[in-house]
């Protein structure tokens, strides 16, 4: 607490003792094969990651809506959730690398040197499609549980109108960005993904608290939506301002992050990629839960 505000969002909990444990060590196991045997990563492979980001975030609808097998739902609590998908995810990378290029690089020959590097960079090519492919098949029927029990018309609708509204404004704060700064073009799609995903999480929250009556679970962010002070425009109500300071932010911090990327590609994309988790997987939760919820 400081000076009565809760640092930590609403909600925040943590599983009985047992999946504790349980999920602390899959992650640790993960995360030491990971070091041990680190994969290739590029800003294709980062983005590969945006379906695990929504599965998080949809499996966390299905524990706040009350829709998960009690076996299962400790699981999807927060902040769990993101340590359970976390693992998922990085074992299915270490699969995916594993079989799709260690195969190939030992199926081929001394002789042909030059074939053997051909096989490998095919081989490591189709690593992040494996990846997302994986994420998506465990993404849909989530989604589909989630949406099983009925669909708010009015949550729906404004979900799709905050969808809509935030692919021509990321665009444009894109566009701009990289034309004043060409620099931040070394970021590629996980910069662009970045902008994207903070620019629907400001737009969703913006139109869930002005809209449908939703509160904002993060105490720094309920400050910026509670200046009642503020003009209140079409849609967004007073949330305008908060989706001004997202974009700032997040525009900023793509910025920041070309030096780094372009020097430590790796580290920084994965960094970076973390960045864009933060705006993408609360957006996402924001657009099923209203459709579900509203």
């Amino acid at each position: 607490m400081v000076g009565g505000l809760s640092l930590l969002p609403e909600g925040t909990t943590l599983p009985p003792g047992p999946y504790l444990v349980a999920v602390l060590l899959a992650a640790g196991a993960v995360g030491l094969a990971l070091r041990r045997r680190p994969p290739t990563v590029t800003d294709r492979h980062v983005l590969a990651l945006a379906p695990w980001i929504a599965l998080g975030s949809a499996a966390h609808v299905l524990y706040v809506i009350g829709a998960l097998p009690p076996l299962l739902s400790p699981l999807a609590g927060s902040p769990t959730v993101y340590l359970t998908v976390g693992t998922l995810a990085g074992a299915t990378w270490l699969g995916a690398d594993a079989w799709l290029v260690a195969d190939s690089d030992g199926s081929t020959t001394a002789d042909a040197a030059d074939g053997t590097a051909s096989a490998v960079d095919a081989s490591a090519d189709r690593v992040p499609l494996a990846l997302a492919a994986v994420g998506t098949a465990l993404l849909l029927p989530v989604v589909a549980a989630a949406l099983a029990d009925g669909v708010s018309s009015t949550g729906a609708r404004w979900s799709t109108v905050a969808l809509v509204a935030t692919g021509p404004i990321a665009a444009a704060v894109w566009v701009g960005l990289t034309r004043f700064r060409p620099e931040v073009a070394v970021t590629g799609s996980v910069g662009a993904l970045t902008v994207f995903g903070h620019a629907l999480d400001g737009i969703s929250t913006a139109i869930g608290t002005s809209q449908l009556g939703f509160g904002e679970r993060t105490p720094l962010s309920r400050l910026l939506l509670e200046f009642e002070w503020l003009p209140s425009v079409p849609v967004l109500g007073e949330g305008w301002l908060f989706v001004l300071v997202k974009l700032a932010v997040a525009t900023l911090v793509v910025w920041l992050f070309a030096a780094y990327v372009r020097e430590t590609p790796a580290e920084g994309y994965l960094l970076l990629g973390f960045v864009a988790a933060v705006g993408l997987g609360p957006a996402v939760h924001n657009l099923l839960l209203f459709s579900v919820a509203a």
